[in-house]
């Protein structure tokens, strides 16, 4: 049996009641002898926040509203865009634009006006994690990238709150339960973020659409069971849905008493890992905001070489799907995941531009060029999105 979280000050705790509109809201967990009027008081009195309010979040965020959750927090730092429309289900075309937290909880407010929903329209860092975070139950990762993931499990680990992961890429997702009192953090599986431009994320991977509703409905589940202190939970598991072939496995995942976040406890503070991951702390696609450490060339210096005919090789590292969406003419394609099988066909004396999405890949590759001696080699910072924005709109933005 899961133990409920706060099971220790049930007794130091009223418990909210119900109201009779409210029984019969929720008449179909009453009848559970798991739940029942005890249980969803339990969930009236609960509070859970949620990192993200994108594809994971939307499902994960409606289903402990229709559940009764009495409170759920909702971090973010981004604005509804058509693009998200394809798995974000909490949002709507009517909602395009407006900041995604508003969007959020309006859509939660009116599925069940119960449930009282605190916006955070910020990014989640190491300077305000803590505060955000300290007056929850749980935290649920729907995070997209390394640096918010590494920051929510270290939060979670100090604070002690349970953290209900999630993750998603293409056909694929993982589920978890980390950071339990005996149970594995997210660092005992991956000790540490990978290297920038390595891994590449969602947006420019791609995803199923329904996936993340599958995944965010488990994540919801993991909760309510939490917070219940019923059934089992992924705590010392780790869940892989493959939906391509719909299946489920479960790999056991041990506790790691050489952790730095729950084995040893080396880690005392938060830390932000933006940098290291390579991930932008915001989602605006300026230059400015996703230059690298690499050899950098911006979008207008790259449109000025190209108009004076400079002799320079142009690399597209996007994935042939991507090149039939939007191109910048004449560029070489070489996928990144075969990038480095490629070096030897490339010459090391002239000077080399490599583009992708936003930048990220392409600063991988161009630092895997300089490793190799292509001093010449150069990142166009953030990518066609940059150059949509700054050098031709009709080059499309996906």
């Amino acid at each position: 049996m899961a133990q409920s979280i706060g099971q220790q000050d049930d007794a130091q705790r009223d418990l909210p009641e119900l109201g009779s509109d409210e029984i019969l809201r929720y008449a179909r967990h009453l009848l559970l002898p798991d739940v029942g009027l005890d249980g969803q008081r339990k969930l009236k009195g609960s509070r859970v926040l949620l990192i993200g309010a994108g594809g994971l979040g939307s499902p994960t965020s409606l289903y402990l509203a229709a559940a009764g959750v009495g409170t759920l927090g909702l971090v973010d730092f981004d604005v509804v865009d058509a693009s998200n429309l394809q798995r974000q289900i909490v949002h709507g075309t009517s909602t395009i634009g407006h900041r995604k937290v508003d969007s959020a909880r309006d859509r939660l407010r009116d599925l069940n006006p119960h449930v009282h929903v605190e916006t955070y329209d910020t990014p989640f860092k190491a300077a305000n994690a803590e505060e955000i975070a300290r007056d929850y139950d749980v935290i649920v990762d729907g995070t997209d990238n390394f640096g918010t993931r590494y920051l929510t499990n270290d939060v979670s680990v100090l604070l002690g709150k349970p953290n209900v992961y999630g993750s998603i890429f293409r056909f694929e997702g993982q589920a978890s339960v980390f950071a339990t009192e005996n149970g594995p953090c997210y660092r005992c599986l991956f000790p540490t973020p990978p290297p920038p431009g390595m891994v590449p994320s969602c947006a420019e991977g791609g995803v199923l659409g329904v996936l993340p509703g599958l995944i965010g409905t488990i994540q919801a589940t993991e909760t309510i069971k939490l917070l219940l202190g019923i059934g089992q939970t992924l705590a010392g598991r780790l869940l892989l849905v493959n939906t391509l072939d719909m299946q489920f496995r479960t790999v056991r995942v041990q506790k790691d008493p050489a952790c730095p976040a729950c084995g040893t406890r080396t880690i005392t503070h938060l830390e932000e890992y933006e940098e290291y991951c390579g991930i932008p702390g915001t989602t605006s696609h300026t230059t400015a905001e996703v230059s690298t450490s690499t050899g950098d060339i911006t979008p207008t210096e790259l449109a000025e070489k190209i108009k004076r005919g400079d002799d320079f090789d142009l690399i597209d590292v996007r994935e042939a799907q991507e090149l039939a969406i939007a191109a910048i003419p004449g560029a070489r394609l070489i996928p990144l995941g075969s990038f480095e099988a490629a070096i030897p066909t490339l010459n090391p004396a002239r000077e080399i531009v490599v583009i992708c999405r936003s930048g990220a890949r392409s600063g991988a590759a161009v630092r895997a060029l300089q490793a190799e001696g292509f001093a010449r080699a150069r990142n166009l910072v953030g990518g066609i999105l940059a150059w949509s924005d700054e050098v031709d709109p009709t080059v499309i933005k996906y």
